[in-house]
């Protein structure tokens, strides 16, 4: 019986050296990393005892082949491979063995610090005490840099480790296994279930929730977000840097700043969607950005250039600073000052897509707009129009507005 799948091998640095290369498309390693220094620790704690840490779940994605790879660094090749499952696990490697910083949830940069413990054959996130405690090897992504001397590693880390404790030949000799056993996880052993490209995103979807042990949604808006990346990584970026900068205010420069929400990349995306495309379900969007034409379910290269060109205007449009404030200020006119006031964010974002339809494509007097937009906002409030099944109601809503051409 044909499989939709099938089971290739991996060690450590094939996958690292894919990602470097550009085949394997990894976007999470510029993205906001979300795991605790302590559990990527427990990540490496478990790969030095040999214990099976899971596998990786790639998509083979046909209608990627010849573009760019993802990412804003220069690939050797073009990426084929699409990460559904272990994006937190490889970014988690993947960081740590190349010595490169992450994201963090605050949008801050740093690098994920692991020291070592050849001694107890032990992993820790360093702290005061472990920083001052010489059987500790400070950072273990030094191990993998290019034309590090291992052995020479070993002997500086011998030697001052003899300045504080006897050392025996014996220990010398557990010391250096224990080191040698760490460098050689680069040939760790990963199984990956690479998916056919002849499967689309919902089976995909359905792939993961069935083998995966929690039981999680893979959320389409991931796999938007991800294309974005393959084809329009710039797209992708400025959602982000929106989203970081409605966090606080500033003093130096006009941000999207507001006191009633703090928006995510894919809330901002469902409002550039809604007005480019008149669309809510974000399974149908990804269809559409893949050149998919909904009707003959035929892809088309040409297609897919142009819902991009689609999406570029109409996001533009949804991350201008003046729209953006322009509704904030038509919700405030409707009574809603602070964030303890908003019963859900849909009702902001989808009253948000209707704004910027009627200032846009309707051209609406700003005035008169706002006017409508405030009752609309306060209509979905006290209803929960957008709180039960929001994406059912907002297509339902934006079905209207295909078929009209004026107001």
């Amino acid at each position: 019986m044909a499989t939709l799948f099938k089971d290739v091998k991996y060690n450590l640095n094939s996958l690292i050296q894919n990602i470097d290369l550009g085949t394997i498309g990894l976007p999470d390693i510029q993205r906001p990393f979300v795991w605790k220094d302590t559990k990527v620790r427990d990540l490496f704690d478990s790969l030095y005892k040999g214990y099976p840490v899971g596998y990786f779940l790639f998509w083979e994605n046909a209608n990627i082949d010849g573009v760019k790879g993802i990412g804003t660094d220069v690939k050797q090749k073009f990426a084929n491979l699409l990460i559904v499952d272990g994006q937190q696990r490889l970014t988690s490697l993947y960081a740590v063995l190349k010595g490169q910083e992450v994201i963090r949830e605050n949008y801050e940069k740093t690098k994920i610090i692991i020291a070592f413990n050849p001694l107890e054959n032990k992993f820790e996130v360093p702290d005061a005490a472990i920083k001052r405690n010489p059987r500790y090897y400070q950072n273990i992504s030094d191990l993998w840099q290019p034309n590090i001397n291992i052995f020479k590693v070993i002997m500086d880390f011998v030697s001052n480790l003899k300045n504080h404790i006897v050392v025996s030949e014996e220990l010398e000799m557990k010391i250096q296994e224990a080191f040698m056993r760490l460098k050689n996880l680069e040939n760790y052993p990963f199984s990956v279930l690479e998916l056919s490209q002849e499967i689309d995103e919902e089976q995909v979807a359905d792939v993961f929730v069935r083998i995966n042990s929690e039981g999680k949604t893979l959320n389409q808006a991931d796999f938007i977000l991800t294309l974005m990346s393959v084809f329009w990584d710039e797209g992708r970026t400025n959602l982000e840097n929106f989203c970081r900068d409605a966090r606080l205010p500033s003093t130096t420069y006009a941000n999207p700043f507001n006191y009633l929400i703090v928006p995510k990349p894919e809330q901002m995306l469902r409002a550039s969607v809604g007005l480019a495309f008149r669309r809510a379900r974000l399974q149908y969007i990804y269809s559409i950005l893949r050149g998919k034409d909904l009707d003959t379910g035929l892809f088309s290269e040409e297609r897919r250039e142009q819902q991009f060109e689609k999406l570029k205007i109409a996001q533009a449009h949804t991350l201008d600073i003046q729209n953006w404030h322009e509704f904030i200020k038509a919700l405030k006119q409707a009574g809603y000052n602070n964030e303890s006031f908003i019963s859900s964010n849909n009702n902001i974002l989808y009253s948000y897509v209707f704004f910027l339809i009627g200032r846009i494509d309707y051209k609406v007097d700003l005035y008169e707009l706002k006017k409508l937009i405030a009752k609309w906002f306060f209509m979905c409030s006290i209803t929960g129009r957008y709180t039960g099944s929001p994406e059912t109601a907002m297509e339902m809503d934006l079905a209207k507005f295909r078929s009209v051409d004026n107001v």
